[in-house]
């Protein structure tokens, strides 16, 4: 499996169906799922009609998305991407045959997308494995999180500074 960034302008001849493949945008990475013949299955959002980094990127902020088969070179654009099957440690793949069946059932439908809990890598890792798996919103809610203990923090050292001042403590 390759694991080297590349560009858009020939797909690897060591690319197999059912492979992860990462894209790195500007902020953020956008996941699709090798299909073959150099296409892919990934979701985008419904109202699509613009380049592919800035399409993916209002994904972001949509809560419905459309499966769609591209062309690889289209998803990426001008991004680089990497074949990513980095789950395949902690989860078995399911068969290629089935991986690709899979992909196939879901080709122009409407699903929901939610940037934490239903994201394009969960979806992609969905039809891998079976099971929907995402390290970057497990990373975005690890950072909610740390914020929101981190302003909880600084609200009641306000709070006890304020009643210190006043001579309540």
């Amino acid at each position: 499996m390759a694991s080297n960034n590349i560009n858009n302008e020939d797909v690897p001849c060591n690319l197999q169906p059912g492979d992860l493949i990462e894209i790195f945008r500007p902020a953020y990475q956008h996941w699709a799922l090798y299909l073959g013949d150099g296409y892919v299955i990934n979701v985008a959002p419904l109202e699509e009609t613009t380049p592919a980094s800035f399409s993916s990127a209002k994904s972001v902020f949509s809560r419905k998305a459309l499966v769609k088969m591209q062309l690889l070179k289209d998803v990426v654009g001008t991004d680089t991407y990497k074949v990513n099957n980095k789950y395949d440690d902690k989860y078995t793949p399911l068969p290629a045959e089935e991986i690709i069946q899979r992909a196939e059932n879901l080709i122009g439908q409407e699903i929901s997308y939610d940037l934490l809990g239903n994201n394009c890598e969960h979806f992609v890792t969905l039809i891998r494995y079976g099971e929907g798996v995402s390290d970057q919103a497990n990373r975005a809610i690890s950072a909610i999180g740390f914020v929101t203990a981190a302003a909880g923090a600084f609200s009641l050292l306000g709070m006890f500074h304020n009643k210190s001042r006043q001579g309540q403590y």
